[in-house]
């Protein structure tokens, strides 16, 4: 889409405005947006979220003093991570945890993914993650003192545990 102003570079920013049930919409590019006086941002990145939400969370921990924390295996330091909101490697995760979990559960609600698995998953990760879930709930009905609830997730729970030991049993017996 072109903007509606210069005519010659893409539209990034689109307006909608309704007024008395009649829709208008403008395209304009960047420059164009500037020229008019909008501020729009038209590039969210996300590792200058993640680096102000970093810089929350060490707010809250620079009052308990946090070690200097460096990445073993690619040397990224925990200070530059709040600086530019990236991640060195995959162990980066293990050696920040301890303040990314807290960042993590603030941006996605959740440590755990909950979203879409693969259709071909093997029976023992399927169980795994109804055990998971199954265990969450029960938390959940004991918190609220549904104790009907929670008797019955419990057995649930102890039926599932129960299917890979009577397996192992059928395969070695």
């Amino acid at each position: 889409m072109v903007c509606n102003v210069c005519g010659a570079n893409p539209a990034t920013i689109h307006l909608t405005e309704i007024i008395n049930s009649q829709m208008m919409e403008i395209h304009l590019c960047e420059a164009c947006a500037e020229e008019k006086g909008t501020d729009f941002k038209t590039h969210f990145n996300v590792a200058d979220l993640l680096a102000g939400l970093s810089e929350a969370v060490g707010e809250e921990t620079a009052e308990r003093k946090v070690d200097i924390l460096i990445c073993p295996e690619c040397g990224l330091g925990y200070e530059e991570f709040t600086k530019n909101g990236r991640l060195g490697c995959g162990a980066c995760y293990d050696s920040f945890s301890k303040y990314l979990m807290p960042l993590i559960k603030r941006v996605q609600r959740s440590a755990q993914h909950v979203g879409k698995r693969p259709s071909r998953i093997p029976p023992e990760a399927e169980a795994r993650h109804e055990l998971k879930i199954l265990q969450e709930k029960l938390k959940k009905s004991v918190l609220k003192e549904d104790f009907e609830e929670a008797a019955s997730l419990r057995d649930q729970i102890k039926m599932l545990q129960e299917k890979p030991k009577a397996a192992k049993k059928a395969k070695n017996g």
